[in-house]
């Protein structure tokens, strides 16, 4: 089965993100996940584009976020939604529907 998931990701006021690899966190067994991807990057609405932050848009907050699609092990869904709610960087996860999974 396949996950998408998207992660926080934090970003200093210079505009240069955490190097905190936020998969990291999800404390998962082995032979749980069989692939993982990083999908998309989203930079934080305060950086309007540039390379460093505005002064008055620091306070706007650095947040950001990471989105990966998994491909999860069959029969072992549970243990990995368990892992994503106990990982503390999860902001969102989908159960991906075979019709959302582009053709090879």
């Amino acid at each position: 089965m396949r996950y998408r998931v998207t992660f926080a990701k934090r970003f200093e006021a210079d505009g240069e993100a955490s190097s905190i690899d936020p998969t990291k966190f999800l404390d998962l067994a082995e032979g749980v996940v069989q692939d993982k991807v990083i999908v998309e990057a989203l930079e934080p609405d305060s950086m309007h584009g540039q390379e460093e932050m505005d002064e008055d848009d620091a306070f706007l907050g650095r947040a950001a976020a990471e989105v990966w699609e998994y491909e999860v092990t069959d029969g072992r869904e549970d243990e990995f939604v368990a892992a994503l709610v106990g990982s503390g960087t999860v902001m969102e996860y989908d159960r991906m529907d075979e019709m959302d999974i582009p053709a090879a």
